[in-house]
């Protein structure tokens, strides 16, 4: 069962899927509405939340208490401008929180709630997470989650987050891109070997929100990410705002209806011109956009072309052009070094987008993947082969970090104080040691160096404590290990002081430093800076895929040998070095641990509440359906109606209109146990008319059974006296006792018949369907063992007797004894 709860989850800003590998290949999960897609909605009622389609179903009636589109706000602060730009599209009341954060104000439980945007994905996460554990049924923890792979640590940090607030163990974050490169290689068969010109593939993911393409390298195995190319702001959502602005235009100059004033109208019309640019993907015919009691009562109406609509939207189609340009400057490619490309999102099937691939890279998109599903099952595959559950075909996969960090430290002696340590499209994850000289503690700070989509480049600060002269009052080397980690996150991972202690047998102090540093991989010299000098050397180890261990050793002994100008090796020198590890204040983006265990706590009650509900309302549906039922069934020519007396059918009857009645007027919201006890009631009058009609349908076969059974053996007594050899070994004796047991079966049940007839239904009967089974069973058990009892062996011909010595022929007492 272990296997099957290694999920992918694919977190999309419109919708999500979630895949799950098992042992035949990968399986896309559906939800408890029977689609493989959720949409990425939670809204609030007075009683419970409401997650993924039910949520959707309700937007425009539920509009100021239905969350979406919180995806693109994950991290970020409320003065963010690119919120401020979201916020545009958004009907819920979204505020600034304390902490300069972002906190999405809705009605819940009666009360007005404030949410982070992190807490919302968590919802989202446990719903999800729900459907996984119902379509496995076993308990869902390990999972991969997809990002958009423009994600900075913030956004990725924030994402965590809101797993851990769902209860989820993240084994990494994947860039969707990735993914979708993972799903296409893992299968292919035909891809050149490792030691061969790798085979170049372009992936393009447009979808609801953003427009995102990366380049791969494949060789048999192996999957390398050579550079990514996004546009966060450019995905079928600017489609939609660009047509439904239009058409807002188009009702104010002819029917003066501004739709613009009016937000429900307005989302109505987004659902709609969304319809209206699938069919426009299909068909190039004029197609009309038609809306019912749209605004003041008044049904709209209005058409539009491909052609019209490819006009409106030039300006998002210029940007796609763009991004499919920035690819082939990214990854140093001409058209001509590309194998393919593969297309997948929502929005590679609008004919101007696959035209414009064609334009720039000369090829048509390939469709081989599934353009919806593509991503989770990549994670799917990803979260399979990090776990130790499932047995996966080797395939390794080297992503590449998107942007340019920067490390910057308080300079000392001469240093520069600021270094790129990982250029844009660096391999990842990985990990490079730095070394410090220092004499006491120091900190260093991240950021991007190349433009990204979040307004504020710091990725974060590290305070490296307890650090110390050494007892001559000079400089201490120590070791910082700089990481991308398997979820894209930038970090400082570690921090060690190589304390060194000269052998009391030796003088000199010579050191050798360890070749390796990390068991995962080797280090090379990342600068050739003199160490003394800038008091900074470098070294890079390549990760293998994991978060590489904490690097900890206790005394080690470490022998360099000392050459003298004459190459002379008779002086071996030995020093002691001790590595500690130091102790890091980080101040980067995410919750505290506080704000988690609050947060997961709030979660847990939250869900609570959500069973309470569902067991609320299933028991007064439960309710409700019985009234309905029972009461049809009671009517004049229904099945029950001549089952119950007549002043206790009406009585009964009074008593369920009441209670229809009830459940519409007082007993709307009460609790569990009120409908649970009012439906016990009720069913102490209901079942047993309920049970004399089944017993009423039961009883003649029943009957009729053990009328067969008499009638058989009475048959079975013919053939005895007909002298028929298949009873002919029975006793007189035995066959008398069979007439006399088929005589008082006959008797008992022609009695049975006649009480039967003459009883009424409304009544409990004399005898009951059980009781007319148990007298069969009775009555086989006697006759049964008779007639079934099986032929005495024949005996065996005496054998010939030579010598004439009168001695007897061996009888069957003699035979059994022998």
């Amino acid at each position: 069962m272990a296997a099957m709860s290694v999920i992918g989850i694919d977190f999309g800003n419109e919708s999500c899927y979630v895949a799950v590998a098992k042992a035949g290949g990968i399986e896309t999960i559906t939800n408890d509405y029977s689609l493989r897609g959720t949409p990425s909605c939670v809204a609030f009622s007075p009683k419970n939340r409401i997650l993924g389609v039910a949520a959707k179903n309700q937007m425009v009636t539920n509009m100021k208490n239905t969350v979406f589109g919180f995806k693109r706000l994950l991290g970020r602060k409320f003065s963010d401008p690119h919120v401020q730009k979201e916020l545009k599209h958004f009907p819920f009341k979204v505020e600034q929180r304390p902490d300069g954060g972002i906190g999405i104000r809705v009605n819940y439980l009666g009360e007005d709630n404030v949410f982070s945007p992190e807490q919302i994905t968590a919802m989202l996460f446990t719903k999800l997470k729900d459907c996984a554990t119902t379509a496995l049924q076993t308990q869902i923890n390990d999972c991969v989650i997809s990002v958009p792979s423009y994600f900075t640590n913030a956004e990725r940090s924030a994402l965590l987050d809101a797993a851990a607030i769902a209860g989820l163990n993240v084994l990494r974050l994947m860039n969707e891109t990735t993914a979708t490169a993972l799903a296409y290689g893992i299968y292919k068969q035909d891809l050149p070997a490792p030691e061969d010109k790798p085979r170049n593939v372009v992936f393009v993911d447009f979808g609801h929100s953003a427009l995102q393409v990366a380049a791969c390298a494949f060789n048999k195995g192996k999957l390398r990410v050579l550079a990514t190319s996004s546009d966060p702001n450019c995905g079928g959502r600017d489609i939609d705002m660009a047509l439904a602005e239009y058409f807002c235009q188009d009702f104010v100059s002819r029917l003066k209806l501004d739709a613009r004033k009016n937000q429900r109208a307005f989302l109505r019309l987004l659902q709609e011109v969304e319809k209206l640019k699938k069919q426009m993907s299909a068909n190039s015919t004029r197609l009309p956009l038609n809306i019912e009691c749209f605004m003041e009562e008044r049904d709209v109406s209005g058409d539009m072309q491909r052609q019209q609509m490819e006009q409106i939207c030039a300006d998002t189609f210029n940007r796609v052009e763009r991004t499919l340009r920035g690819i082939l400057h990214n990854a140093k490619l001409r058209p001509e070094d590309i194998h393919s490309v593969e297309i997948v999102g929502g929005s590679t099937r609008i004919p101007a987008v696959k035209a414009l691939i064609e334009q720039v890279f000369g090829k048509q998109g390939s469709t081989t993947l599934n353009q919806d599903e593509a991503v989770s099952r990549g994670c799917a595959l990803q979260c399979a082969m990090l776990s130790p559950a499932v047995r996966v075909r080797e395939f390794s996969v080297a992503d590449a970090q998107p942007y340019g960090v920067r490390l910057a430290w308080d300079a000392a002696r001469g240093e520069d104080g600021d270094m790129e340590v990982f250029p844009a499209f660096h391999a990842a994850p990985f990990s490079k040691m730095l070394t410090f000289y220092r004499r006491e503690p120091f900190s260093v700070s991240a950021y991007y160096s190349d433009q990204v989509p979040y307004p504020d480049t710091l990725i974060g600060q590290w305070n490296i404590k307890d650090v110390q002269p050494t007892a001559e009052g000079e400089s201490q080397k120590v070791k910082l290990k700089v990481r991308v980690n398997i979820h894209g996150i930038i970090t400082v991972a570690s921090a060690s002081l190589l304390e060194k202690k000269q052998d009391s047998a030796q003088n000199e102090n010579v050191e050798m430093e360890n070749a390796n540093e990390n068991v995962q991989g080797q280090e090379a010299p990342m600068e050739t800076n003199g160490q003394e000098q800038n008091g900074l050397d470098n070294q890079e180890v390549r990760e293998g895929g994991g978060e590489g261990e904490q690097h900890k050793q206790t005394w080690t002994q470490r022998v360099g040998q000392w050459f003298s100008g004459d190459k002379s090796k008779d002086k071996a020198k030995k020093v002691l070095v001790k590595t500690i590890e130091l102790p890091i204040e980080s101040r980067t983006h995410g919750f505290a641990q506080h704000e988690l265990n609050t947060y997961m706590e709030q979660e847990g009650k939250m869900q609570a509440q959500d069973r309470q509900e569902k067991e609320r309302a299933d028991a007064r549906n439960a309710l409700e359906e019985y009234v309905y039922e029972l009461r049809g069934k009671l009517s004049e020519g229904e099945v029950l109606h001549d089952f119950v007396a007549e002043d206790q059918r009406n009585k009964l009857v009074n008593t369920l209109d009441a209670l229809e009645q009830w459940l519409y007027d007082e007993g709307e919201d009460q609790n569990r146990q009120v409908y649970s006890d009012k439906l016990s009631e009720l069913k102490t009058e209901g079942e047993p008319i309920k049970q004399r009609r089944l017993e009423f349908e039961l009883r003649p076969g029943a009957m009729d059974d053990f009328a067969l059974a008499i009638q058989l053996t009475n048959k079975a007594i013919d053939l005895y006296r007909s002298g028929d050899a298949k009873y002919c070994h029975l006793s007189e004796a035995d066959i008398q006792k069979v007439c006399e047991a088929c005589g008082n079966a006959f008797q008992w049940l022609e009695a049975a018949r006649g009480a039967l007839a003459h009883a009424p239904r409304h009544v409990q009967p004399p005898h009951t369907t059980q009781q007319i089974r148990q007298e069969r069973q009775n009555f086989e058990s006697i006759v049964n063992p008779i007639l079934n009892k099986p032929k005495p062996k024949e005996k065996t011909p005496p054998p010939a007797n030579p010598t004439g010595d009168g001695q007897p022929e061996n009888n069957q007492e003699q035979m059994d004894v022998e």
